[in-house]
């Protein structure tokens, strides 16, 4: 018998991918978050560095009434003075019994613990106010 040699009949096709159902599955999800980004709530947070694009209706002021600052060795201060946990919480009450409906505002030293904001942001809950500005120094 005759050796038979196999030849390819056939042509070399190249390979093609179908990058439709990729580019369309982009698109819809690029549309859903142009659609759903809006309506997302985002922490309010304020940069004390001023030297951003300046606002005249920025409510970032140490002169608040509310301020509360957070130092390196995890101090708690609230209008210029030293306080604990359970002083800011009934110093807090009070502002808001009295009609100041001011949003607080934290000042926080990167240096101190992230356990420390916790704590102001439970006594600021716990005091009834629904929002906390944080405002953040160079350093």
């Amino acid at each position: 018998m005759r050796a038979r040699r196999f030849s390819p009949t056939f042509e070399h096709e190249e390979a093609s991918i179908n990058l439709t159902p990729l580019i369309d599955v982009v698109f819809v999800v690029l549309i859903i978050f142009i659609i759903i980004a809006p309506m997302l709530e985002i922490d309010r947070v304020e940069l004390a560095n001023g030297a951003a694009v300046p606002n005249k209706h920025s409510s970032a002021s140490e002169s608040s009434t509310l301020s509360i600052h957070v130092h390196q060795d995890n101090t708690i201060w609230f209008s210029g003075k030293c306080v604990t946990n359970e002083q800011l919480v009934r110093l807090l009450k009070e502002a808001r019994r009295s009609g100041n409906h001011r949003i607080p505002q934290l000042f926080q030293d990167k240096r101190a613990s992230f356990g420390t904001y916790q704590t102001v942001k439970n006594a600021v809950e716990t005091a009834g106010y629904d929002q906390l500005d944080v405002i953040l120094k160079p350093g």
